[in-house]
């Protein structure tokens, strides 16, 4: 297999395929790439959700808005309004910021009303109140997807997407590590990942200091403090959009629901040590 190894989005891409990629194929891939993050990302200060928040107002809906939104919504049900797009400014509170400030100015909640304040459908998407959109939660996970078809469309017919170890599979079998929360030279676990996705989060993972104790990206969007009960999470599912999703919702209350409702396998550790999977997972455990 060739790789092509790069820099997008604040992470590491390593995408594998049979044959070598053309400069076209990876023009068009970084294009790609470039699109997404010009719309979605809350890190620039000329992307359109950094626009939004600055004016709020209806615009053409983006190609990924309905796909996403949709699911945010499903997100928010079953975790009781804990994950949605809104926390934006609950991020940038804790330091979480453009800047990477990394200040803690303490806790502000998401507003609990956010499917009042920000519409959408296949035609426009409107915001009503000024809010600063985030779609970490799933945002990674749907550029793999996206990557991942063009690939197929270009006639890649067997291929990786790896996005800073949130990857999509086509092909396999391919035996993935997880990694240990606590001790990354170490595994608690193995993956076996066939046509499929698989997306991990971690507390340890852009984790800062705080003023009432280490701060991380993981916030429970009603509270805007970070959740302290879970250190890790993996899922796989057809699409790393959904993995992605589920990985997050798994932090959470109603997490394992939101799960079993898309039929998603999981694994996630406590902040005590404690393993715990979904039932018929087929990840391996190591005792």
């Amino acid at each position: 297999m060739d790789v092509w190894r790069f820099e997008a989005i604040g992470t590491v891409w390593e995408i594998e395929t049979a044959r070598p990629l053309t400069a076209r194929e990876r023009e068009a891939i970084g294009d790609a790439i470039e699109d997404f993050d010009h719309t979605w990302s809350r890190f620039r200060d000329d992307s359109l959700v950094t626009a939004l928040a600055a004016e709020p107002q209806e615009v053409p809906a983006p190609p990924d808005a309905v796909a996403m939104l949709d699911l945010y919504r499903a997100l928010s049900d079953a975790t009781g309004g804990a994950v949605q797009p809104l926390v934006g400014d609950s991020l940038v509170a804790r330091g979480y910021d453009a800047g990477y400030s990394l200040q803690d100015h303490g806790a502000r909640p998401a507003p609990r009303d956010w499917t009042e304040q920000l519409a959408w459908d296949d035609g426009a998407l409107e915001l009503h109140a000024p809010a600063l959109i985030d779609v970490g939660a799933i945002g990674k996970g749907r550029l793999v997807d996206v990557v991942h078809d063009l690939l197929g469309a270009l006639g890649h017919v067997e291929h990786l997407v790896d996005a800073g170890g949130d990857l999509r599979r086509r092909g396999g079998p391919l035996r993935v590590g997880l990694e240990h929360p606590f001790d990354a030279t170490r595994a608690i676990g193995v993956a076996v990942v066939t046509d499929a996705a698989l997306c991990g989060s971690a507390v340890n993972r852009r984790a800062w200091p705080g003023l009432h104790g280490g701060l991380h990206h993981v916030l429970d969007a009603r509270t805007g403090e970070p959740v302290r009960t879970i250190a890790a999470t993996w899922a796989i599912a057809g699409e790393a959009m959904l993995a992605d999703a589920a990985a997050t919702a798994l932090f959470f209350d109603g997490g394992a629901e939101f799960a079993a409702q898309f039929g998603v396998e999981w694994v996630r550790m406590t902040t005590a040590g404690v393993v715990e999977w979904s039932a018929g997972s087929r990840m391996e455990v190591f005792a």
